[in-house]
């Protein structure tokens, strides 16, 4: 790594979604189109990496909401039949579309969802274990999140983000049978203190967003361009925005290329009743991942191009060659500057591959390909830190990589609201947890659902949708159910009077985590006040 090296880090995350109260529920699909359009393709160009002697040489977050989602039967029932459905739509469409100039793209779809489904039975539905066979091959590293993707800054208790980061581990430890080493904090959002938590978990780094390490006291000698330590001694990784950006960037960067496909016009919305009434068993019309038109330029919808493959992996793999040509120059002029070797780390989405830029996983093996060819190191965390013995100690800077650096996205006028209420809920759990009575197994089963509860209504993702004004309704009405769930829980078990049959209704819809142990959030030691939040420490 003399002339450095580039981490490429995927942040592969859903909320937990999870309905066996409906037969079919819309916003399950959310986890139905990232196997089919990311996980799958991601694990399918592993194994082919694998076969050719190829390294894969990036980096994985798996959250645990969607490891959860991934390990759950139910829903990999349902997803086997919505690859099936979605597999006749397309073969119907083939035939539809024959000898017109949608014909590569109809055959281009069926033969994509049968490779996928190959990938699927490959592994008897079980992704988790094909990621961990990567993993302990050590083709990838895989990290850790916190747990529920709660955003710890804006969690009131030291107990409640101390929860975040253990109920994290222990799920980590279930999937992937050994412990994390690293962890993705929840929109790379940092506050001061944070590092201790970390530590004690057992983490020995984290990934900042540019500001945390660029704005850290005192400011680092190299910027951005090396990982520093924290004052508790856990690595921070920064993002590097000039490598990150060109990817991302529907404007600027690669997904924007009137070749690629059109994400906006879906066959969801043209089809046929009869072809789609399999997949959407009677719910609202929506998109089902199937796009037979290309970007093609600043055109309306209805005049939007076919779709051709052969051109979208063309200019995928030639857009690959580009990045890594860019990298290895980026690089040099650092290399100059810092007079160091200098990591670009370049963390994104993962979903971006493949469901936002349909053609992201072609693009992605062509740069793991090339960048073995070209000399260009492609390195993880533990590879880095094994090879640098020394960082500089800073204290990072509390940031995000929300719009600003800050962490106005999840708090701002549209979704303040949710704060008091989320806390007032954490320290009461706190409270009822760090009571000394001795418990029965009925209120020992009522503390871990009201743990779970509080932790799902935690996840940033509800604040995150409603200030994108999406799916606001459903965003809310999870974080008031949560809620309403937990303060009835407790209700119950104050009085005595426990509802058996809600808590079993609870336990079979909020399913996450059977592992968990309500008495991570007991109160440890004497309070103190850090950062205007009453918490506490050992």
């Amino acid at each position: 790594m003399e002339r450095g090296a580039l981490m490429l880090v995927l942040h592969a995350h859903l909320p937990f979604v999870r309905h066996p109260e409906y037969p079919s529920f819309m916003e399950e699909d959310w986890l139905y189109e990232a196997i089919t359009e990311t996980y799958l393709p991601l694990l399918g160009m592993l194994d082919r990496l694998e076969a050719d002697g190829v390294a894969g040489g990036f980096t994985m977050t798996m959250t645990p909401p969607l490891c959860e989602m991934l390990a759950d039967d139910l829903l990999k029932t349902r997803y086997a039949a919505r690859l099936d459905a979605l597999i006749a739509v397309a073969e119907q469409q083939r035939d539809e579309v024959r000898d017109t100039d949608f014909d590569e793209a109809g055959r281009h779809y069926v033969d994509k969802l049968h490779a996928m489904r190959d990938v699927y039975r490959a592994y008897s539905g079980d992704l988790i274990a094909g990621f961990r066979r990567h993993l302990k091959a050590r083709r990838i590293e895989i990290v850790t999140c916190t747990a529920t993707h709660g955003l710890m800054p804006l969690i009131a208790t030291l107990e409640g983000r101390r929860a975040q980061l253990e109920v994290a581990t222990a799920s980590y430890r279930k999937h992937f049978e050994e412990s994390p080493r690293g962890i993705w904090l929840a929109e790379c959002a940092y506050a001061e203190g944070v590092d201790v938590l970390m530590r004690e978990s057992g983490l020995v780094y984290f990934f900042g967003e540019t500001h945390s390490v660029n704005f850290a006291s005192p400011r680092p000698k190299f910027g951005h361009y090396r990982p520093v330590l924290s004052d508790a001694g856990v690595a921070v990784f920064p993002r590097d925005p000039e490598c990150s950006k060109q990817v991302w960037s529907a404007e600027e960067g690669y997904p924007g290329d009137a070749r690629y496909r059109e994400f906006y016009r879906d066959l969801g919305w043209e089809a046929p009743d009869a072809w789609v009434e399999p997949i959407f068993q009677g719910s609202p019309r929506r998109d089902i991942g199937l796009k037979y038109h290309r970007i093609t330029g600043s055109v309306p919808l209805a005049d939007k191009a076919a779709y051709v493959p052969s051109w979208a992996e063309e200019c995928a793999t030639a857009h690959a060659e580009h990045f890594v040509d860019a990298r290895l120059a980026q690089l040099a002029r650092v290399h100059r500057e810092i007079e160091t070797a200098p990591l670009l780390v370049a963390p994104y989405d993962a979903e971006l591959f493949g469901h936002w830029w349909y053609e992201g996983p072609l693009f992605l093996e062509a740069v793991v390909r090339r960048a073995a060819q070209a000399g260009l190191v492609l390195t993880t965390p533990v590879a880095w830190l094994g090879a640098h013995s020394s960082c500089q100690i800073v204290t990072p800077s509390p940031s995000s990589w929300g719009d600003g650096g800050w962490y106005d996205v999840w708090l701002n006028e549209h979704n303040a609201w949710i704060y008091p209420h989320l806390q007032r809920a954490e320290q009461r759990l706190v409270a009822a947890v760090s009571a000394t009575e001795e418990r029965s197994a009925l209120a020992e089963r009522v503390l871990s659902q009201a743990a779970r509860e509080l932790l799902l209504a935690q996840s940033s993702d509800w604040a995150f949708i409603v200030t994108m004004d999406t799916t606001v309704e459903y965003a809310v009405a999870r974080t008031t159910t949560h809620l309403d769930a937990l303060n009835s829980l407790l209700d119950g078990l104050a009085r005595d009077a426990v509802d058996e049959h809600q808590l079993s209704v609870l336990e079979q819809r909020d399913s996450l985590f059977a592992e968990l142990d309500y008495r991570v959030f007991r109160r440890r030691g004497t309070s103190q006040r850090v950062g205007g939040v009453s918490v506490r420490s050992r």
